[in-house]
């Protein structure tokens, strides 16, 4: 009965406020406490019984009400973080006011006469002899101590309950971090009320960053978040602390625990909630514009570089990443027995920012095995997400790391490890090395929904990457190689699209790095390229003439591409089809993707590994602008199995309907010349007699004795002279900045809903969309 009068006397106080007609002064305390003083809601309450038309009502009739509500909250914030909220009614009026600002907050920053409000001097809401202060100052500066407030968020230090409170102005936050890890070897005792103070003041915090949502993209390096600005500033003496504490907090976590079956069906775990909030927080703080020189960008760029100077830290950091993303790779004898983390993409994006902002700790993630740690679960989402819809921009992170991650040697030189695990990743089953897998995930680009096409380009120059330093693949990675070039080099595809051609520059580039710089170990493919010589011949002897352009694009049909490993057909064990989202799945649109030549720089690598730019021009290989609208309908493939040629189609689909194009014979002539195909040519022209003589002497029919004989070939002093190895590095412009923020905000959007802090509101940065 307690909890039902608390609801209707908060209720009561809400009608109220808004059925008053005339101000209420702001010193009428009577009216004000009914708020805070005298309820005990939850959130979740206090989400029910202030109502969204209620709010806008009030901001719209009674503007002076909402604003003294506003300021009188954040006033008893500040008063708490002055005492240190040594009782437990003082630590439930927090609360409260924390919950209420939660509800409130987005509806001002819906309206733009209102968003300069908690920018403005309210006089009285800051601290004695701190008037002049914003109401935004002075809200963030009294979140962040009340996030290490001893007893409330944080562990006490205090001997015994006779020596005196801890004064919260004068504690070094420093000694009160959350968890052990980076700068801090103290492990405090788990304490889950401390955890559940700490996660409504975040989400308080995430509310106060949100403001972004609320205003249209731009690509404007001077739209800075001042809420942001000013929480990493040196204004807040608590930022580098609490950087910290979020980041051992997430960084220490282990779902699984013990280890006890089902024990996550049993027990609620509040230190999930909170991990939850704090890798949202960071990521927030994290997002800046590059190289923007203003002084809250430096302060932002030192809390990513600070806790990353240590080897030791830069491993806590790399474990702790890796063990939460690969937590739904684990498998066990008993169904859904061990817990299953949600906060995969946060953790993508909090691994990006880590890599791309702070150049050392990307690499030393790539001068130790521990990065395939990294990639075998980023492979695992991308494949699992391929047919969903509602998870393209999860596709995007893992592409776009893929790329950062590939424009690296020792990215290519780690690939070579052999791949041991059992993961349940629906692809085929091979024997090989992580370069194996990498490239069998890419039956995404014949296996994917529409919406994928834009990253064809990221994902085969992520090959072209790595191939120059793949020492041996399998035979399944050689054939899906070589299905993938049968199909983007179909007359009808090239002539469907002024971008399609690329595609095929890609794959033959592949070719030639591996033939090229690393022959001797890969026999599988050169056997695959002898077995699918007519493909490259075909290539070579490509008609141009305007009758045979007109006769490929009327036929447009199915190229019937055999799948020649049978294993192919058996995927690895545990693991389920790809589906397509639910219907009424909600998802956030996204902004376009630039083209792979807007996203990389070209590098050519010297004798001594060092890279050398190269200056841009516009080559067949420059990929033109592939964009993609967030908007527009998709078509979904349900089958995983698609063959090459439903990926073809697909893209054709994709592009033909954006413009009327017209291919000619100059057109074709233009890049058909420049195909690099001088190298397989000369290969085959070496090789095909030899292997067509051994079969005849010795009756050969079984493959493998083949392949011992290209095992032991060589073509030293046959082929051209080795090209230069090209590598296209991952490059950050406004375009990819803008794309991130959108993608970031709209994961957040989608992941709080309980409580719904941004349902109903005017978002302008994305939309919300139902499948």
């Amino acid at each position: 009965m307690g909890n039902a009068d608390t609801k209707l006397h908060f209720r009561k106080a809400v009608i109220q406020l808004t059925t008053k007609t005339q101000p209420v002064e702001a010193t009428d305390d009577a009216f004000w406490d009914q708020f805070w003083v005298d309820s005990s809601t939850t959130i979740q309450d206090v989400f029910a019984l202030v109502p969204a038309a209620e709010i806008r009502a009030v901001r719209e009739e009674s503007p002076s009400n909402l604003a003294t509500l506003c300021y009188k909250a954040v006033e008893r914030l500040v008063q708490a973080a002055d005492s240190g909220c040594p009782s437990e009614k003082q630590r439930q009026i927090v609360l409260n006011c924390v919950r209420l600002l939660t509800r409130i907050l987005p509806y001002i920053f819906e309206d733009a006469d209102w968003r300069g409000f908690f920018w403005s001097t309210v006089p009285g809401a800051g601290r004695a002899g701190d008037e002049a202060r914003p109401l935004a100052e002075s809200l963030l500066l009294a979140i962040a101590d009340l996030l290490f407030c001893p007893d409330f968020t944080a562990q006490s230090h205090k001997k015994s309950s006779a020596d005196a409170a801890e004064d919260i102005q004068s504690i070094d936050s420093c000694e009160y971090i959350w968890e052990a890890g980076v700068g801090f070897a103290q492990t405090p005792p788990l304490n889950y009320v401390h955890d559940i103070n700490r996660t409504e003041l975040l989400k308080l915090l995430l509310t106060c960053f949100s403001e972004a949502m609320y205003l249209p993209p731009s690509s404007e390096r001077k739209n800075l978040n001042p809420w942001v600005s000013f929480f990493c500033s040196t204004e807040n003496r608590h930022a580098l602390p609490l950087f910290t504490s979020l980041l051992n907090v997430v960084c220490a976590y282990d779902p699984v625990g013990y280890g006890f079956p089902y024990n996550h069906l049993l027990f609620s775990d509040q230190r999930e909630l909170l991990v939850e909030q704090a890798v949202q927080i960071l990521i927030v703080t994290l997002e800046q514009e590059a190289g923007s020189a203003s002084p809250s960008a430096e302060e932002e760029q030192e809390l990513t570089i600070s806790p990353c100077r240590g080897e030791y830290f830069r491993i806590f950091i790399l474990k702790g990443l890796a063990r939460l993303l690969n937590n739904p790779l684990v498998q066990t004898y008993l169904p859904r027995s061990t817990k299953k983390i949600q906060f995969h993409q946060e953790l993508l994006i909090l691994f990006w920012k880590f890599c791309d902002f702070n150049k050392k700790f990307l690499f030393f993630v790539l001068k130790s095995s521990d990065v395939l740690d990294m990639l075998v679960p980023i492979l695992f989402n991308l494949n699992d997400a391929r047919a969903d819809q509602s998870r393209v921009g999860l596709m995007h992170i893992g592409v776009f790391i893929l790329l950062l991650l590939s424009g690296e040697r020792n990215f290519g030189v780690r690939l070579n490890k052999p791949f041991t695990l059992r993961v349940p990743m629906d692809i085929p089953v091979f024997t090989g090395t992580h370069a194996d897998l990498l490239i069998i995930f890419h039956k995404i680009v014949t296996s994917g929904h529409q919406r994928l096409h834009p990253l064809f380009d990221c994902l085969l120059t992520v090959i072209v990457n790595i191939s120059p330093y793949l020492k041996s693949l399998s035979m399944v990675a050689a054939n899906k190689l070589l299905h993938l070039l049968e199909a983007f080099s179909t007359p009808w595809f090239l002539f469907s699209s002024p971008q399609n051609h690329h595609l095929v520059f890609f794959l033959l580039e592949v070719f030639n790095n591996i033939i090229q710089y690393q022959f001797d170990g890969n026999c599988n493919l050169v056997y695959a390229i002898i077995r699918k010589r007519n493909v490259f011949h075909q290539l070579a002897n490509l008609p141009s003439d305007m009758a045979s352009i007109q006769k490929a694009l009327q036929r447009k049909k199915k190229s019937g591409i055999s799948r020649t490993n049978s294993i192919e057909t058996v995927s690895m064990e545990g693991s389920r089809p790809a589906v397509p989202a639910e219907p009424g799945t909600l998802k956030a649109s996204l902004e376009a993707t630039p083209g792979i030549d807007k996203i990389t720089e070209k590098a050519q690598v010297s004798e001594d590994g060092t890279m050398v730019a190269v200056p841009h021009s516009d080559s067949p290989q420059a990929t033109a602008d592939c964009s993609a609208a967030a908007g527009g309908s998709d078509t979904e493939s349900n089958s995983e199995r698609d063959h090459e040629s439903e990926a073809t189609r697909s893209r054709l689909s994709s592009v033909s309907s954006s413009a009327a194009w017209n291919p000619n014979p100059d057109w074709v002539l233009s890049w058909k010349v420049k195909l690099p195909l001088q190298t397989i040519m000369r290969l085959l022209q070496v090789l095909v007699p030899q292997v067509e003589k051994i079969c005849i002497d010795k009756g050969l029919t079984d493959e493998s004795e083949i392949l011992k004989f290209l095992q032991h070939g060589t073509l030293v002093g046959l082929l051209p002279v080795p090209h230069p190895i090209l590598i296209r590095k991952y490059q950050a412009n406004a375009g990819t900045a803008m794309w991130f923020r959108t993608y970031m905000w709209g994961v957040i959007y989608l992941r709080n809903v309980d409580p719904p802090i941004w349902y109903d509101t005017d978002i302008r940065l994305f939309e919300i969309q139902r499948i």
